[in-house]
């Protein structure tokens, strides 16, 4: 199974090709690029007031409101400082190059910027992550609706903190499918025991949830990660954040691979039936036949 990137690659790929073309003193062209990205996420990458020089990175999340209740803004300024710009209308957060004065470090800032999706979400867990190294607890639970329908839920405890993402499954297959993953998760415990705790609820929420309004239905699914101490400390907490906020589409994601890869076992399991039953077909009894000269004749078995 492979992991879904966490950055943009568009983003990535186009300010570096901008970047490199005026390092090499090439005339700057105009940009228009508007790139999709997993929960409903759009990138606009555009140039500022018909300046070719001038390049803007915007980024629009439906649920970047309640990030901000989470400390989101103060982390985009950390990340980017002078970067961040006043947002594009219709956009929660832009940043600017300026191909005329491109950093040393330009590398950095392009695969930084290729960040920006992961950083907004990185707030709200970064914030969590700390509560539960202070020991804080009782703070009020962190409700993200990432997607239409399907919700995140954060809570801190003084000795872990728990994450459960809501999804929805729009096929019967796919229920069974996700459970069947879900249950490799909880056997990969058993081959490192440093994995985190991963719990699996269909149609009703976990008992964390209890009382919280979550929805309930055939359909629905909850994931629930356990992470501990060794997962949320300073030096690994960056990487527990970049695999985390991608779960959901990582699941869903495989679970259209596995779906495709069934499919394509069973057409080809199909054409070799096909092949054995044309070999089996029997000859017609009356045969056409044809003699050197030419006459035909019908052989009767």
């Amino acid at each position: 199974m492979i992991l879904l990137e966490i950055n943009n690659r568009i983003v990535e790929e186009t300010l570096s090709h901008k970047i490199k073309n005026a390092l090499a003193g090439n005339k700057p062209e105009s940009t228009e690029i508007l790139a999709a990205d997993f929960d409903g996420v759009l990138f606009h990458i555009t140039n500022v007031g018909g300046d070719k020089n001038k390049v803007r990175v915007s980024i629009s999340l439906k649920f970047y409101k309640q990030l901000q209740e989470h400390g989101a803004d103060e982390l985009l300024k950390r990340e980017y400082g002078s970067l961040l710009i006043d947002p594009e209308d219709g956009y929660n957060v832009s940043v600017l190059v300026d191909l005329e004065n491109i950093p040393q470090d330009w590398e950095e800032m392009v695969k930084k910027i290729g960040l920006l999706k992961r950083n907004c979400f990185a707030s709200v867990f970064e914030k969590y992550f700390e509560f539960q190294e202070l020991g804080e607890e009782g703070h009020k639970r962190a409700v993200i609706n990432y997607r239409n329908d399907e919700t995140m839920y954060v809570e801190a405890k003084a000795d872990r903190v728990t994450v459960v993402f809501s999804t929805i499954f729009k096929d019967k297959s796919d229920v069974v499918i996700g459970t069947v993953f879900m249950q490799e998760f909880k056997e990969g415990r058993k081959a490192s025991h440093t994995a985190p705790q991963v719990l699996f609820s269909h149609r009703e929420p976990p008992m964390e949830l209890a009382n919280s309004g979550a929805r309930v239905g055939e359909n629905i699914g909850y994931i629930t990660f356990v992470l501990f101490p060794r997962h949320t400390n300073r030096t690994t907490r960056d990487n527990t954040i970049n695999l985390i906020h991608m779960f959901r589409d990582y699941l869903h994601y495989h679970i259209k691979c596995s779906k495709a890869y069934i499919h394509s076992r069973m057409r080809a399991k199909t054409s070799d039936f096909l092949k054995v039953l044309n070999r089996a077909r029997p000859e017609p009894k009356n045969v056409e036949k044809k003699t050197i000269t030419g006459r035909t004749f019908i052989r009767k078995e």
